[in-house]
């Protein structure tokens, strides 16, 4: 998909579920988002979940699919031995990529304050090189997320670390931008000349044309965080609903049923295996009645214990 001559899109999910709705959606691809995959753990977005527990999301995710997933990796969490660590995992549970982004650790949501710091450029080549170094799928995607616009550095920066993360061996460059306007997004694509792939997230500039990425070489879009968002807003208002009627009436007949419920676990599956792998008993056959103590027996006696 990062390759692909035409502009690719994938879809942001957090758990099993959303990654088969993803995947029944139509999209080829999966973002597992950092800020979704934590909020849904009930965490802030600043590496309070551990990259354990992310990953133990993340084999859920890979079971209950076959799209590709790209894991939103924040800066790695930590150096690059954790860098080169977490890649062998990842690899171990089928996923197709990470992206980590040029911060520190503990990482700070780009969207939150202004002028976050950093991380040097030589330290962040060298998380890099250490994972694709460790990579044990040959397939295997590592993304370097520059953060120079979002934290106010400007673009001759945001290039200058672009090329360096391309030098170092990143199978893609993704921009990011905290405008509500994609002009500097843009302007980044313009200079960036298709050295290698461009991954944008349009989370703030939402109502840019679609075909202006297009026009621009995009190369992969990703909607980061809306399946989550979507889920907040209806279990608010169907929680609320039942709070305030005291009644499921109101909202049965506007929410998935339980049967969808079953469908989208696999529960047919399981009845079909059931089928070929459970005993059949014959027609009447029950298990045997338990024994019960004859009427007025007594229990034996404990057996006294030698002294």
């Amino acid at each position: 998909m990062l390759a692909s001559p035409r502009l690719e899109f994938i879809m942001e999910a957090h758990d099993g579920l959303s990654a088969k709705i993803v995947e029944e959606a139509g999209f080829k691809g999966i973002w597992a988002s950092g800020l979704a995959m934590s909020a849904a753990l009930g965490v802030r977005d600043s590496n309070e979940a551990s990259w354990t527990q992310v990953l133990e999301v993340l084999e859920f995710m890979s079971d209950a699919t076959s799209l590709p997933i790209l894991v939103d990796g924040d800066t790695g969490w930590g150096n690059f031995n954790n860098v080169r660590r977490a890649v062998t995992k990842l690899c171990q549970r089928g996923i197709a990529g990470i992206c980590i982004e040029d911060k520190l650790f503990p990482k700070t949501n780009s969207f939150l304050g202004e002028g976050q710091l950093l991380a040097d450029i030589e330290e962040f080549c060298g998380k890099i090189k250490a994972g694709k170094d460790s990579q044990t799928d040959a397939d295997f995607c590592i993304v370097s997320r520059v953060e120079a616009l979002v934290s106010g550095w400007g673009l001759d920066e945001a290039l200058r670390r672009a090329e360096a993360y391309h030098g170092a061996g990143a199978d893609a460059v993704l921009i990011h931008s905290k405008k509500s306007d994609a002009d500097e997004v843009l302007a980044f694509a313009r200079g960036w000349h298709g050295r290698s792939p461009l991954v944008i997230v349009p989370t703030k500039y939402y109502t840019t044309p679609t075909d202006a990425f297009r026009k621009a070489g995009v190369s992969m879009v990703i909607w980061a965080n809306h399946n989550l968002r979507a889920a907040i807003t209806a279990m608010r208002e169907v929680s609320s609903q039942i709070m305030r009627e005291q009644s499921l009436a109101g909202v049965e007949g506007r929410i998935a049923s339980v049967e969808d419920v079953f469908e989208l676990a696999g529960n047919k599956e399981l009845a079909e295996a059931e089928k070929r792998y459970l005993p059949s008993l014959p027609t009447g056959v029950m298990h045997p009645p338990r024994r019960r103590r004859p009427t007025g027996s007594r229990a034996p006696a404990t057996r006294a214990r030698p002294r």
